[in-house]
């Protein structure tokens, strides 16, 4: 299983309380967790990345293993720690200003 956070504005959209468990098949990507996290809750559709183009949107970020993973391909292989669950794959939403 896959434990992955969001941030507390779209835990309300989606009605989750606390961190996800998601069973992703296959090799654990960026774009595996988006997608099974998008099938499991898609009212978060379009709220990560843009839907047609799949592209992370702005002031979303990704971290694994306390790594900012926001720029790395959507499709390059998260540390073996959050593939086994023992680390979460962390959704933030950043802040710009001062």
């Amino acid at each position: 299983m896959i434990r992955v956070v969001i941030p507390a504005n779209l835990r309300v959209l989606a009605h989750i309380s606390g961190e996800v468990e998601l069973q992703v098949e296959g090799e654990v990507t960026q774009g595996a967790i988006l997608d099974a996290l998008e099938a499991r809750y898609p009212m978060l559709r379009g709220t990560l990345r843009d839907q047609v183009t799949k592209k992370r949107r702005p002031f979303i970020r990704f971290f694994a293993c306390e790594e900012d993973w926001s720029h790395e391909a959507p499709d390059a292989l998260l540390p073996e720690a959050v593939a086994t669950g023992a680390e979460p794959f962390l959704i933030v939403g950043a802040i710009a200003g001062g």
